[in-house]
Protein backbone atom coordinates (compact mmCIF):
# COMPACT_ATOMS: atom_id res chain seq x y z
CA UNK A 1 0.00 0.00 0.00
CA UNK A 2 1.10 3.44 -1.16
CA UNK A 3 1.66 5.98 1.85
CA UNK A 4 2.80 9.53 1.87
CA UNK A 5 1.31 12.31 4.28
CA UNK A 6 0.52 14.20 1.10
CA UNK A 7 -1.44 11.33 -0.66
CA UNK A 8 -5.01 12.25 0.70
CA UNK A 9 -7.26 9.87 -1.41
CA UNK A 10 -5.79 6.61 -3.04
CA UNK A 11 -6.99 3.54 -3.91
CA UNK A 12 -8.28 2.56 -0.44
CA UNK A 13 -12.06 3.55 -0.90
CA UNK A 14 -12.65 2.84 -4.28
CA UNK A 15 -13.14 6.46 -4.70
CA UNK A 16 -13.31 8.40 -7.94
CA UNK A 17 -9.69 9.90 -8.45
CA UNK A 18 -6.24 10.07 -6.75
CA UNK A 19 -5.65 13.36 -4.62
CA UNK A 20 -2.34 14.71 -3.71
CA UNK A 21 -1.52 17.27 -1.66
CA UNK A 22 1.02 20.09 -3.33
CA UNK A 23 1.24 22.80 -0.81
CA UNK A 24 -1.14 23.73 2.04
CA UNK A 25 -3.84 25.68 -0.29
CA UNK A 26 -3.44 23.28 -3.67
CA UNK A 27 -4.00 19.54 -4.13
CA UNK A 28 -3.63 18.05 -7.59
CA UNK A 29 -6.82 15.21 -8.73
CA UNK A 30 -5.57 12.26 -11.48
CA UNK A 31 -8.26 9.96 -12.98
CA UNK A 32 -8.18 8.42 -16.12
CA UNK A 33 -10.95 6.76 -18.11
CA UNK A 34 -11.45 5.20 -21.84
CA UNK A 35 -13.90 2.98 -23.26
CA UNK A 36 -15.69 1.57 -26.83
CA UNK A 37 -18.19 3.36 -28.33
CA UNK A 38 -21.57 3.65 -26.74
CA UNK A 39 -23.47 5.76 -29.48
CA UNK A 40 -22.61 5.33 -33.44
CA UNK A 41 -21.81 8.58 -34.28
CA UNK A 42 -18.03 9.48 -33.78
CA UNK A 43 -18.42 13.02 -32.75
CA UNK A 44 -20.79 12.58 -30.48
CA UNK A 45 -18.95 9.39 -29.16
CA UNK A 46 -15.78 11.67 -28.90
CA UNK A 47 -18.19 14.03 -26.58
CA UNK A 48 -19.60 11.54 -24.24
CA UNK A 49 -15.89 9.97 -23.49
CA UNK A 50 -14.79 13.22 -23.02
CA UNK A 51 -17.41 14.32 -20.28
CA UNK A 52 -17.20 10.87 -18.62
CA UNK A 53 -13.83 11.52 -17.68
CA UNK A 54 -14.20 15.07 -16.84
CA UNK A 55 -16.59 13.90 -13.88
CA UNK A 56 -14.04 12.30 -11.89
CA UNK A 57 -12.74 15.63 -11.54
CA UNK A 58 -16.14 17.04 -10.52
CA UNK A 59 -17.06 14.31 -7.87
CA UNK A 60 -14.01 15.16 -6.01
CA UNK A 61 -14.67 18.73 -5.78
CA UNK A 62 -12.12 19.86 -8.08
CA UNK A 63 -12.08 21.49 -11.43
CA UNK A 64 -9.87 20.39 -14.56
CA UNK A 65 -7.30 21.72 -15.82
CA UNK A 66 -5.18 19.17 -18.55
CA UNK A 67 -6.09 16.40 -20.24
CA UNK A 68 -4.50 13.80 -22.63
CA UNK A 69 -6.12 11.92 -25.08
CA UNK A 70 -5.95 7.77 -24.75
CA UNK A 71 -6.84 6.17 -28.34
CA UNK A 72 -6.99 2.60 -29.55
CA UNK A 73 -7.61 2.56 -32.99
CA UNK A 74 -7.87 -0.29 -35.80
CA UNK A 75 -6.43 1.93 -38.84
CA UNK A 76 -6.45 -0.90 -40.94
CA UNK A 77 -10.22 -1.32 -40.74
CA UNK A 78 -11.58 2.37 -39.92
CA UNK A 79 -10.56 5.40 -41.96
CA UNK A 80 -9.21 8.00 -40.11
CA UNK A 81 -11.76 10.34 -40.20
CA UNK A 82 -13.93 8.90 -37.68
CA UNK A 83 -10.55 9.30 -35.79
CA UNK A 84 -10.84 12.86 -36.52
CA UNK A 85 -14.41 13.06 -35.60
CA UNK A 86 -13.77 11.17 -31.70
CA UNK A 87 -10.85 13.86 -31.17
CA UNK A 88 -13.00 16.78 -32.33
CA UNK A 89 -15.95 15.85 -30.06
CA UNK A 90 -13.36 15.28 -27.21
CA UNK A 91 -11.46 18.18 -27.42
CA UNK A 92 -15.00 20.80 -27.44
CA UNK A 93 -15.88 19.42 -24.38
CA UNK A 94 -12.27 19.48 -23.06
CA UNK A 95 -12.66 23.38 -23.61
CA UNK A 96 -16.07 23.61 -22.77
CA UNK A 97 -14.79 22.58 -19.10
CA UNK A 98 -12.03 24.90 -19.34
CA UNK A 99 -9.19 22.89 -19.48
CA UNK A 100 -6.51 22.34 -22.53
CA UNK A 101 -5.38 19.46 -24.23
CA UNK A 102 -1.65 18.46 -23.68
CA UNK A 103 -1.43 15.56 -25.70
CA UNK A 104 -2.00 11.94 -25.35
CA UNK A 105 -0.79 8.85 -26.76
CA UNK A 106 -2.65 6.29 -29.35
CA UNK A 107 -1.73 2.23 -30.43
CA UNK A 108 -3.64 0.21 -33.39
CA UNK A 109 -5.66 -1.83 -31.86
CA UNK A 110 -8.44 -4.30 -33.11
CA UNK A 111 -11.22 -2.47 -31.04
CA UNK A 112 -11.57 1.28 -31.18
CA UNK A 113 -12.07 2.80 -27.24
CA UNK A 114 -11.24 6.17 -26.60
CA UNK A 115 -11.04 8.74 -23.16
CA UNK A 116 -8.66 11.07 -21.49
CA UNK A 117 -6.14 11.02 -18.64
CA UNK A 118 -7.15 14.52 -16.59
CA UNK A 119 -5.50 16.35 -14.18
CA UNK A 120 -7.61 18.75 -12.17
CA UNK A 121 -7.16 21.06 -8.81
CA UNK A 122 -8.64 21.60 -5.61
CA UNK A 123 -8.44 22.78 -1.76
CA UNK A 124 -6.56 20.26 0.66
CA UNK A 125 -9.66 20.81 2.72
CA UNK A 126 -12.57 20.75 0.32
CA UNK A 127 -11.57 17.59 -1.83
CA UNK A 128 -14.86 15.56 -1.97
CA UNK A 129 -14.81 11.79 -1.31
CA UNK A 130 -16.98 8.83 -0.94
CA UNK A 131 -16.28 8.66 2.62
CA UNK A 132 -17.75 11.50 4.28
CA UNK A 133 -21.11 10.48 4.50
CA UNK A 134 -23.08 10.54 8.23
CA UNK A 135 -26.14 9.37 9.47
CA UNK A 136 -28.84 11.70 8.83
CA UNK A 137 -27.68 13.13 5.94
CA UNK A 138 -30.17 13.31 2.81
CA UNK A 139 -28.72 11.69 -0.71
CA UNK A 140 -28.99 13.61 -3.91
CA UNK A 141 -28.65 12.66 -7.63
CA UNK A 142 -27.91 15.02 -10.10
CA UNK A 143 -28.87 12.71 -13.09
CA UNK A 144 -31.27 10.34 -14.15
CA UNK A 145 -30.19 6.71 -14.84
CA UNK A 146 -31.01 4.12 -17.54
CA UNK A 147 -28.02 5.01 -20.00
CA UNK A 148 -26.88 1.20 -20.23
CA UNK A 149 -30.35 -0.16 -20.47
CA UNK A 150 -31.22 1.84 -23.51
CA UNK A 151 -27.73 1.69 -24.88
CA UNK A 152 -28.52 -2.03 -25.26
CA UNK A 153 -31.79 -1.82 -26.54
CA UNK A 154 -30.24 0.57 -28.69
CA UNK A 155 -27.71 -2.47 -29.86
CA UNK A 156 -30.47 -4.66 -30.49
CA UNK A 157 -32.45 -2.34 -32.98
CA UNK A 158 -35.55 -2.23 -30.20
CA UNK A 159 -35.06 1.92 -29.39
CA UNK A 160 -36.68 4.59 -30.69
CA UNK A 161 -35.06 7.39 -31.79
CA UNK A 162 -36.62 9.31 -29.11
CA UNK A 163 -35.24 7.16 -26.64
CA UNK A 164 -31.76 7.74 -27.99
CA UNK A 165 -31.55 10.81 -27.94
CA UNK A 166 -32.84 11.12 -24.53
CA UNK A 167 -29.64 8.86 -23.55
CA UNK A 168 -27.16 10.95 -25.57
CA UNK A 169 -28.59 14.00 -23.31
CA UNK A 170 -28.34 13.03 -19.99
CA UNK A 171 -25.07 11.31 -20.82
CA UNK A 172 -23.56 14.91 -22.58
CA UNK A 173 -24.76 16.59 -19.60
CA UNK A 174 -21.68 17.91 -17.37
CA UNK A 175 -21.25 17.66 -13.69
CA UNK A 176 -19.32 20.93 -13.49
CA UNK A 177 -22.77 22.40 -12.26
CA UNK A 178 -23.19 19.56 -9.80
CA UNK A 179 -19.57 20.13 -8.23
CA UNK A 180 -19.85 23.54 -8.33
CA UNK A 181 -23.11 23.90 -6.06
CA UNK A 182 -22.14 20.96 -3.64
CA UNK A 183 -18.66 23.24 -3.38
CA UNK A 184 -20.95 25.86 -1.94
CA UNK A 185 -23.79 25.19 -0.04
CA UNK A 186 -21.35 22.52 1.60
CA UNK A 187 -21.65 18.81 1.23
CA UNK A 188 -20.02 16.13 2.79
CA UNK A 189 -19.76 13.03 0.51
CA UNK A 190 -19.86 12.67 -3.32
CA UNK A 191 -19.29 10.01 -6.32
CA UNK A 192 -20.47 9.98 -9.85
CA UNK A 193 -22.67 6.98 -11.20
CA UNK A 194 -20.94 5.67 -13.52
CA UNK A 195 -19.97 1.28 -14.19
CA UNK A 196 -21.59 0.02 -10.66
CA UNK A 197 -24.72 1.84 -11.19
CA UNK A 198 -26.69 3.70 -8.49
CA UNK A 199 -26.71 0.56 -5.86
CA UNK A 200 -23.11 -0.45 -6.33
CA UNK A 201 -22.09 2.96 -5.83
CA UNK A 202 -23.76 3.86 -3.29
CA UNK A 203 -23.04 0.76 -1.70
CA UNK A 204 -19.13 2.07 -2.12
CA UNK A 205 -19.72 5.13 -0.07
CA UNK A 206 -21.27 3.39 2.21
CA UNK A 207 -18.54 1.02 2.88
CA UNK A 208 -16.04 4.11 2.58
CA UNK A 209 -18.16 5.72 5.24
CA UNK A 210 -18.78 2.49 7.29
CA UNK A 211 -23.02 3.59 7.43
CA UNK A 212 -26.23 2.06 5.59
CA UNK A 213 -28.60 4.46 3.22
CA UNK A 214 -31.89 3.80 2.39
CA UNK A 215 -33.09 4.74 -1.13
CA UNK A 216 -36.59 5.55 -2.17
CA UNK A 217 -36.95 3.86 -5.31
CA UNK A 218 -40.00 6.21 -6.54
CA UNK A 219 -37.64 9.37 -6.02
CA UNK A 220 -34.49 7.89 -8.31
CA UNK A 221 -35.17 10.08 -11.77
CA UNK A 222 -35.33 7.72 -14.87
CA UNK A 223 -34.99 8.30 -18.14
CA UNK A 224 -38.54 7.08 -19.30
CA UNK A 225 -37.68 4.69 -21.79
CA UNK A 226 -35.65 2.76 -19.82
CA UNK A 227 -38.23 1.11 -17.88
CA UNK A 228 -40.14 0.42 -20.89
CA UNK A 229 -36.72 -1.64 -22.11
CA UNK A 230 -36.08 -2.82 -18.84
CA UNK A 231 -39.60 -4.37 -18.30
CA UNK A 232 -38.68 -6.11 -21.98
CA UNK A 233 -35.30 -7.63 -20.86
CA UNK A 234 -32.98 -5.28 -22.37
CA UNK A 235 -30.90 -5.30 -19.60
CA UNK A 236 -26.89 -5.74 -20.46
CA UNK A 237 -24.55 -7.93 -18.74
CA UNK A 238 -22.64 -5.63 -16.43
CA UNK A 239 -26.08 -4.62 -15.06
CA UNK A 240 -26.80 -8.55 -14.23
CA UNK A 241 -23.20 -8.11 -12.86
CA UNK A 242 -23.81 -5.15 -10.61
CA UNK A 243 -27.51 -6.71 -8.87
CA UNK A 244 -25.22 -9.71 -8.22
CA UNK A 245 -22.16 -8.12 -6.79
CA UNK A 246 -24.71 -6.17 -4.66
CA UNK A 247 -27.14 -8.91 -3.53
CA UNK A 248 -25.75 -9.67 -0.31
CA UNK A 249 -25.54 -5.66 1.41
CA UNK A 250 -29.07 -5.07 -0.31
CA UNK A 251 -32.26 -5.49 1.80
CA UNK A 252 -35.14 -5.08 -1.13
CA UNK A 253 -38.51 -4.14 -0.50
CA UNK A 254 -40.93 -6.86 -1.84
CA UNK A 255 -43.30 -4.39 -3.66
CA UNK A 256 -39.91 -3.21 -5.68
CA UNK A 257 -40.08 -5.21 -9.19
CA UNK A 258 -37.26 -6.99 -10.53
CA UNK A 259 -37.14 -4.65 -13.61
CA UNK A 260 -36.74 -1.22 -11.59
CA UNK A 261 -34.25 -3.41 -9.60
CA UNK A 262 -32.20 -3.51 -12.61
CA UNK A 263 -32.70 0.25 -13.80
CA UNK A 264 -31.10 0.90 -9.92
CA UNK A 265 -28.49 -1.58 -10.78
CA UNK A 266 -27.42 -0.40 -14.29
CA UNK A 267 -24.47 0.41 -15.33
CA UNK A 268 -24.21 4.01 -16.49
CA UNK A 269 -21.48 5.98 -18.42
CA UNK A 270 -21.36 9.65 -17.82
CA UNK A 271 -23.89 9.51 -15.15
CA UNK A 272 -24.67 12.15 -12.35
CA UNK A 273 -23.14 12.71 -8.96
CA UNK A 274 -24.64 10.97 -5.89
CA UNK A 275 -23.78 13.71 -3.52
CA UNK A 276 -24.60 13.43 0.73
CA UNK A 277 -25.61 16.48 2.10
CA UNK A 278 -26.44 17.33 5.91
CA UNK A 279 -30.35 17.26 6.37
CA UNK A 280 -30.29 20.93 7.03
CA UNK A 281 -28.67 22.18 3.22
CA UNK A 282 -30.42 19.43 1.63
CA UNK A 283 -33.15 21.30 0.06
CA UNK A 284 -31.06 24.33 -0.40
CA UNK A 285 -28.76 22.62 -2.65
CA UNK A 286 -31.28 20.42 -4.78
CA UNK A 287 -32.85 24.26 -4.98
CA UNK A 288 -28.88 25.73 -6.25
CA UNK A 289 -29.34 22.69 -8.64
CA UNK A 290 -32.12 22.97 -10.06
CA UNK A 291 -32.35 27.02 -10.61
CA UNK A 292 -29.08 26.31 -12.61
CA UNK A 293 -30.47 23.85 -14.84
CA UNK A 294 -30.29 20.57 -13.51
CA UNK A 295 -33.88 20.12 -13.64
CA UNK A 296 -33.83 16.06 -12.65
CA UNK A 297 -31.78 16.50 -9.20
CA UNK A 298 -33.60 14.75 -6.76
CA UNK A 299 -33.40 13.90 -3.28
CA UNK A 300 -33.58 9.75 -3.41
CA UNK A 301 -32.49 8.66 0.10
CA UNK A 302 -30.68 9.65 3.32
CA UNK A 303 -27.72 7.54 5.17
CA UNK A 304 -28.64 5.57 8.08
CA UNK A 305 -27.37 4.23 10.92
CA UNK A 306 -28.80 1.01 10.63
CA UNK A 307 -27.17 -2.14 9.42
CA UNK A 308 -23.35 -0.90 8.57
CA UNK A 309 -22.57 -0.94 4.72
CA UNK A 310 -26.11 -2.26 3.73
CA UNK A 311 -27.96 -0.49 1.31
CA UNK A 312 -32.34 -0.39 1.68
CA UNK A 313 -34.31 -0.02 -1.16
CA UNK A 314 -38.20 0.94 -0.75
CA UNK A 315 -41.22 1.66 -2.93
Amino acid sequence: METDPNLLVGRETSDDAGVYKLRDDLALIQTLDFFTPIVNDPYTFGQIAAVNALSDIYAMGGRPLTAMNIVCFPKKTLDKSVLKEILKGGLEKIHEAGALLIGGHSVDDLELKYGLSVTGIVHPDKVMTNAGARPGDRLILTKPIGTGIIATALKGKAASREAEEAMIQTMLESNRIGAEVMQEIGARACTDITGFGLLGHALEMASASQCSMKVIASQVPIIPYALEYSQMGMVPGGTHANRSFCHRSLQVDPAIPGYLLDILSDAQTSGGLLIAVSADRALSLLEQLKQRGLKEASLIGQVTELSPETISVLP
